[in-house]
C-alpha cells in the first residue's frame, strides 16, 4: 500500500528543517552578537570605550596613539572599557564577553587583550581586570596578569591617576607581548619590589643623560631666539606636538576569542 500523503509531508517536513538550519548558518555568517552582547557598550571605533569618563581627551589621545602603534606593529590588539556596572556581577565574565562581542585581535591568532575597569562602588567594589585571548595566554600567563593588576594598575587607580596606571599597564603588556623579555622576568622582578635603588639606578642614568640633552638642545634653540628657557622649551614642545599628526585607524577588531586567561584585583 502506497501513502503519498505521508511520503509528501515528510519531503515538507525536511525542507523546513533545511531552511531553518539556512537561518541559523545565516546568522552565525553574519555575526549577530549573543544576547549578553546587549548588557555591554558598542564597540568603539579605537581602542578605547572610557563610558566613564575617567580619562581626559588629552590622555585618551595619548594612549590611543600608543595602542593603534601597538596593532599596527604587532597585530595584537589591547582596548580599555570603563564600566558602571558588571554584567552578572563579574570582572571576569564581564572582560572575557566584551572581547568576544568586539571580536578583540585577529581570528587567526585571537592575540587580543581587553583591560576593564569598573571605577564606581565602595569599598572593594571597585575592579580592574585584564582578560587576555588564547593567543597571548602564553606571553602573559595569569600570574603576570594578577601582577600586573596589582603591582601596576591597582596601586595608582587607589589614588584616582587613571592614566598613570594604564600607561604603565599597557607598556608592561606590550613589552612582554612583543618578546622584550618574558613574563619570568617580569614576575621575579615585580615580587622583588623592582630591585630596589640598584634595579633604578640604570634608569636614572638615562633620565640624567635624556634631561642634558633636552637641556642643551633649549638653551640653544632660546639664545637663538631670544627667548627665556621655559618659553624655549614650551615652544619646542608645542612644535612636536603638532607634527605628531593624528593615529590611524584602529585595526583591532578582527575576530579574536577568549577563553578564560587573565586576572584581575579590587581596591
Amino acid at each position: 500500500m502506497k501513502f503519498p500523503l505521508g511520503r509528501n509531508n515528510n519531503s515538507g517536513v525536511a525542507k523546513w528543517f533545511a531552511i531553518a538550519a539556512l537561518l541559523i548558518l545565516s546568522v552565525n555568517a553574519f555575526g549577530i552578537d549573543p544576547e549578553y552582547c546587549k548588557c555591554y557598550p558598542p564597540k568603539p571605533n579605537g581602542p578605547i570605550q572610557d563610558a566613564q569618563n575617567i580619562l581626559t581627551a588629552e590622555e585618551k589621545r595619548f594612549l590611543t596613539e600608543k595602542l593603534v602603534k601597538f596593532t599596527d606593529e604587532t597585530s595584537n590588539a589591547i582596548v580599555i572599557v570603563t564600566i558602571d556596572e558588571l554584567c552578572g556581577g563579574d570582572a571576569a565574565k564581564s572582560a572575557y564577553e566584551i572581547g568576544e562581542c568586539w571580536q578583540v585581535g585577529q581570528k587567526e591568532f585571537d592575540n587580543g587583550i581587553v583591560i576593564l575597569i569598573k571605577p564606581t562602588g565602595g569599598p572593594g567594589d571597585r575592579k580592574a581586570f585584564i582578560a587576555t585571548g588564547y593567543g597571548l595566554e602564553g606571553a602573559i600567563p595569569d600570574a603576570t596578569a594578577k601582577l600586573i593588576v596589582d603591582q601596576e594598575m591597582v596601586p595608582n587607580f587607589k589614588g584616582e591617576n587613571w592614566y598613570a596606571g594604564l600607561d604603565k599597564a599597557i607598556e608592561t603588556i606590550s613589552e612582554l607581548a612583543r618578546g622584550e623579555y618574558n613574563y619570568k622576568d617580569y614576575n621575579k622582578k615585580a615580587k622583588d619590589g623592582g630591585g630596589g635603588l640598584l634595579g633604578l639606578l640604570p634608569i636614572l642614568f638615562f633620565i640624567g643623560i635624556w634631561f642634558l640633552l633636552v637641556f642643551r638642545r633649549t638653551s640653544v634653540y632660546a639664545r637663538n631666539n631670544d627667548l627665556g628657557f621655559w618659553a624655549a622649551l614650551a615652544l619646542m614642545s608645542a612644535s612636536r606636538g603638532s607634527h605628531r599628526g593624528s593615529c590611524g585607524g584602529f585595526s583591532g577588531f578582527g575576530g579574536g576569542s577568549f577563553g578564560g586567561g587573565g586576572a584581575g584585583g579590587s581596591w
